[in-house]
């Protein structure tokens, strides 16, 4: 009980072809590869991007630099809270 068995999901694909009509039903799942196609090949080009393009700048800063001030702080504080 809650799931269905296979015979289940077998009738409702042969309705929803037989209300959709088999060439829409083509249809819509050519555009839902299209669309994984296209989703993959823009997380391809992000990947292909060159580092120096993904740097961020924040307050006319670079990431490193606040992320190296920021662990700088840590440790200044970890060296406080130990003497």
């Amino acid at each position: 009980m809650g799931s269905f068995s296979l015979f289940h999901w077998l009738l409702f694909g042969g309705v929803a072809i037989l209300v959709l009509g088999g060439g829409r039903f083509s249809n819509m799942m050519g555009d839902v590869a299209k669309g994984i196609k296209q989703f993959k090949k823009g997380m391809a080009d992000e990947d292909g991007a060159a580092p120096a393009e993904r740097a961020q700048m924040i307050d006319g800063r670079s990431a490193a630099d606040i992320i190296a001030e920021h662990e700088a702080g840590k440790a200044a504080s970890v060296a406080k809270d130990r003497a």
